[in-house]
């Protein structure tokens, strides 16, 4: 799932550090693809960078289920194939495209219909100290963080997740994506065929896409085991 996606499942709580957790992997990513770090199960003598460690552990948790549902399994397929007519001589993998394309519209539906307020995301993010993060990955064994810092501070700035609830703006940030990988992914034509396809799967999941979300969060109630 992708940022917003992993925050909704939190929305109400108020630690801004596990906020901060749910969605670290995915930033740590995006940061440095080269970087995995394991801290599930380490532990540390301050309370907010163990809320951090909490939030990591849910974030893997969520993926893990959501990764496995018959929702993202069929979604993810029906995309790379109403999406394959549009790319044509691209040297995008059609999974890959599929499989980032329903978690980017499920965080576009999540803000059309208001389920999620993304200022507060950001704003959860902006409140975290960065001595704090520092001592999660210093725990974590990355003794050197400051290409992440460069990063998270952009992240902040452009608040470009409000972007999601255009269109066109979803298939800009699959191309940006897709440009980590490919150096020319897509071509103008291409990129406007997307947005067609794209426009329509979402009008598509209007009905059902917090069928998936409903999902989850029983499977992450802990009487499930979870």
């Amino acid at each position: 799932m992708n940022f917003l996606s992993h925050y909704y499942f939190d929305r109400d709580v108020t630690d801004c550090y596990h906020i901060l957790g749910t969605v670290l992997p995915d930033l740590l990513k995006n940061a440095d693809k080269t970087i995995v770090l394991h801290p599930e199960s380490l532990h540390h003598n301050n309370s907010h960078v163990n809320s951090i460690i909490k939030g990591w552990n849910k974030h893997l948790e969520v993926d893990r289920h959501f990764h496995s549902s018959d929702f993202f399994k069929n979604h993810s397929h029906q995309l790379k194939k109403v999406l394959l007519p549009a790319m044509d001589d691209s040297p995008v993998k059609p999974f890959f495209l599929g499989h980032i394309a329903i978690e980017i519209i499920l965080d576009s539906l999540l803000i059309t219909h208001q389920k999620i307020n993304v200022d507060s995301f950001y704003d959860h993010l902006s409140n975290c100290h960065e001595d704090i993060i520092r001592a999660f990955f210093d725990l974590a064994g990355l003794n050197n963080s400051d290409f992440f810092f460069r990063y998270f501070e952009r992240f902040k700035k452009d608040r470009y997740l409000h972007t999601y609830a255009e269109m066109p703006q979803i298939t800009y940030a699959l191309k940006r994506i897709c440009m980590r990988i490919w150096q020319n992914p897509f071509t103008t034509e291409q990129e406007q065929e997307m947005t067609r396809v794209i426009r329509a799967y979402n009008t598509s999941l209007l009905s059902d896409y917090l069928l998936i979300f409903n999902e989850i969060e029983e499977k992450l109630m802990p009487d499930n085991g979870s």
